[in-house]
């Protein structure tokens, strides 16, 4: 089954907001910002919601690129829409975030990511700081 989810690239200072995963599956690993697409919302809500929910600031999202997410190991693929933009507020991570950090381009290299999101965020500072 096919899945549809939503991504933030939420940026400050040349720096991307990530958070290190409290649950399962990729526990302990860092991601952007997102989740599911509930059934009754477009992508553009569900990304607002899941940034507020996950890190308690209010997001402007843009639309930045769609991505596949294919990881057969545990049973997953799912289509990722990842919005960037600006936000207003102060973090304050919920239960399933352990930690949250700002991290330069640099050093997202030796990272333990979740998902596919290591190639998103490789993708984006590609094209926005070449």
């Amino acid at each position: 089954m096919v899945k549809a989810t939503v991504g933030a690239i939420i940026e400050k200072d040349k720096k991307v907001l990530l958070t290190k995963r409290k649950v399962e599956p990729f526990k302990n690993n860092w991601c952007i910002p997102g989740g599911h697409i509930e059934s009754s919302e477009s992508a553009v809500e569900a990304v607002k919601r899941e940034v507020k929910e996950e890190v308690g600031i209010d997001f402007e999202p843009e639309f930045f690129g769609y991505f596949d997410e294919i990881i057969p190991k545990i049973n997953w693929y799912a289509v990722v829409l990842v919005f960037k933009g600006k936000f207003k507020g102060e973090v304050k991570p919920n239960e399933e975030v352990k930690e949250y950090r700002w991290f330069p381009k640099d050093d997202i290299k030796n990272l333990k990511f979740a998902f596919k999101n290591k190639k998103i965020l490789e993708k984006y500072f590609e094209m926005n700081f070449s």
